[in-house]
């Protein structure tokens, strides 16, 4: 596995052979998905600041790159709703070309990531953290669509969120109506068009109903037309920005931004993408794949892109399983982009706010964030500091005061759990002193029966070993027994990993016990639904109870 950390997925599946049923499913998903990204890719542009055709040239551009050089064989690349604050932020304060040249070095940085080997590191930060910076960017989208959503007629919307809020309530009384109606008809459709059928997306029926709507009735509504002019139908050449010592260290922060912001969104939709196939992608090279991404579309006048979690869901549900799909997908936009650019003009910016409010809501993933808040007192403080940090300061803070928090908890945690093992001392029995093999403990364990132990607490690092190391069981047993006497205490961020766990051994046909958890532990796993997942008769005292419970289950 080491020589292959740097080989692109789509290089290794064309050496092994892809079966022409594959190439037919992976160009069915390419298009569909490809569909998809439109709607998405312009309008991310226009709520980043910039014009729509920016975004259609980096979900061409990004996206077929990452699809060729990237770790993972189904992420779809582009750029994506977690970047608008930074974006924005940028725009406002540097202009256009500070945003270009902030990308292609935000590209070198992410590169740089890949080469030092760190994208294995990424994915320990803390679950908390993520739910909370990814809800705080979903409410910062929400509400940079006020403007479009209700038609209002006012100048630029300010980046502060408090100063936005004032803005939008000085301008209540200018409310356009039919374009609230408009927004609120894509907000419906999105949602309830999938109960009709799930191969055409919502968004797409929006659009084009609200389009015919505006063009054939004129409807006085703002459109993409209105506000930016013609979309060109075509890529321009590459350019190599202009770059100086100055304006390094005028952009670093902003580029390290896109590149932090960038990596972990990306290793994010590449684990969920594993999960949901049962594959393994290369972290290092997806994050190489993903900086070379980032520097095509500085060079094409792009905005930053990265791995979009629901755009590789989809590829993922329409039978996509290679980079074949995401090349599709950038080549239909592409088309789209040359034969259809006089059309996407005329599409409602209402309609296209309306497209975002959805998007806001399915990127804050509010069952989870509910469940975080029933979690300790501990993952608590890291998932609201994170969340109000990003809402009213700044997203690279929230991280970085988010890390730190998470740091210190998981020292404060240690050093408790420290004193617990020291007072256990005391309790321990001569037998305890030397090894006890599970064969030696328990004499007939069933056949079909595997016990793995933890020892030590099961925290946001930690977790993350613990998965791969289940994950590379090879002959599934029918019963896995997960024994954590030993485990003084676990995370969110533990638990999210346990769950991942077991419902992947669920789909190859393994039933999970959990064997030994001390209250604490019982406790977090009731708030966290581990207790209806599993069900509480899968839930032992002991192991002795665990096994019991493994024979009920196979029937001995």
């Amino acid at each position: 596995m080491k020589n292959n950390v740097f080989i692109p997925k789509f290089f290794t599946l064309l050496k092994e052979g892809i079966s022409r049923k594959q190439i037919t499913k992976d160009v069915t998903a390419g298009i569909i998905v490809g569909i998809v990204a439109l709607p998405l890719a312009i309008a991310f542009a226009i709520a980043s600041g910039v014009s729509p055709e920016k975004g259609l040239v980096t979900a061409v551009v990004a996206g077929l790159t990452i699809s060729v050089l990237g770790g993972s064989r189904v992420q779809i690349g582009g750029p994506t709703g977690a970047f608008i604050i930074i974006v924005y932020g940028i725009v406002q304060t540097h202009g256009v070309s500070g945003l270009t040249i902030a990308t292609f070095m935000a590209g070198f940085l992410i590169i740089g990531l890949g080469l030092a080997r760190l994208g294995n590191y990424l994915k320990f930060i803390p679950y908390p953290l993520i739910v909370g910076f990814t809800s705080g960017i979903a409410i910062i989208i929400f509400s940079s669509q006020i403007k479009d959503f209700l038609g209002l007629e006012m100048g630029e919307v300010p980046a502060d969120f408090i100063e936005k809020w004032q803005a939008y309530f000085l301008n209540f009384k200018h409310i356009n109506w039919i374009a609230v109606a408009i927004a609120v008809g894509t907000v419906l459709i999105s949602f309830n068009f999938g109960k009709l059928t799930s191969k055409i997306p919502g968004s797409i029926v929006a659009i084009l109903i609200s389009t015919f709507a505006v063009y054939f009735f004129e409807l006085p509504v703002e459109t993409i037309e209105t506000k930016f002019g013609e979309i060109p139908n075509s890529i321009s050449m590459p350019t190599f920005p202009s770059i100086d010592f100055d304006t390094i260290q005028e952009l670093i922060q902003p580029a390290i931004a896109i590149a932090l912001l960038g990596s972990i969104e990306s290793l994010l939709s590449a684990v969920v993408a594993d999960g949901m196939i049962g594959g393994r992608h290369r972290s290092n090279t997806e994050l190489i794949g993903q900086g070379v991404a980032n520097i095509f579309s500085g060079l094409f006048g792009g905005i930053p892109a990265t791995g979009a979690i629901a755009r590789t869901a989809t590829n993922i549900k329409n039978g996509g399983r290679t980079p074949i799909s995401g090349i599709v997908h950038a080549i239909v936009l592409l088309l789209i982009m040359l034969l259809f650019a006089p059309v996407a003009k005329l599409i409602p910016l209402s309609c296209l706010a309306g497209i975002l409010v959805v998007v806001s809501w399915h990127m804050g993933e509010w069952h989870h964030f509910r469940a975080l808040l029933r979690s300790n007192r501990m993952d608590v403080i890291v998932l609201l500091t994170t969340f109000f940090l990003t809402v009213f300061f700044d997203l690279i803070i929230a991280i970085e005061v988010g890390m730190i928090l998470s740091s210190f908890i998981f020292m404060k945690r240690m050093s408790e759990s420290t004193s617990i093992k020291n007072a256990m001392r005391y309790f321990k029995t001569e037998a305890d002193n030397g090894e006890l093999l599970f064969e030696e403990e328990i004499p007939d364990i069933p056949k079909d029966v595997l016990i793995y132990e933890i020892n030590g607490p099961l925290f946001f690092g930690a977790s993350q070993k613990f998965q791969e190391v289940i994950k590379k069981i090879k002959h599934k047993p029918k019963i896995l027994i997960l024994r954590i006497r030993h485990v003084p205490f676990i995370d969110a961020t533990g638990v999210k990993r346990l769950k991942e766990i077991y419902t992947d051994l669920d789909s190859s046909g393994t039933t999970t016990i959990i064997s030994g958890a001390n209250d604490d532990i019982k406790k977090e796993l009731l708030t966290m639904d581990v207790y209806h997942d599993l069900g509480k008769h899968n839930i032992c005292d002991n192991i002795e109870q665990a096994v019991q419970r493994a024979e009920q289950i196979l029937g001995k």
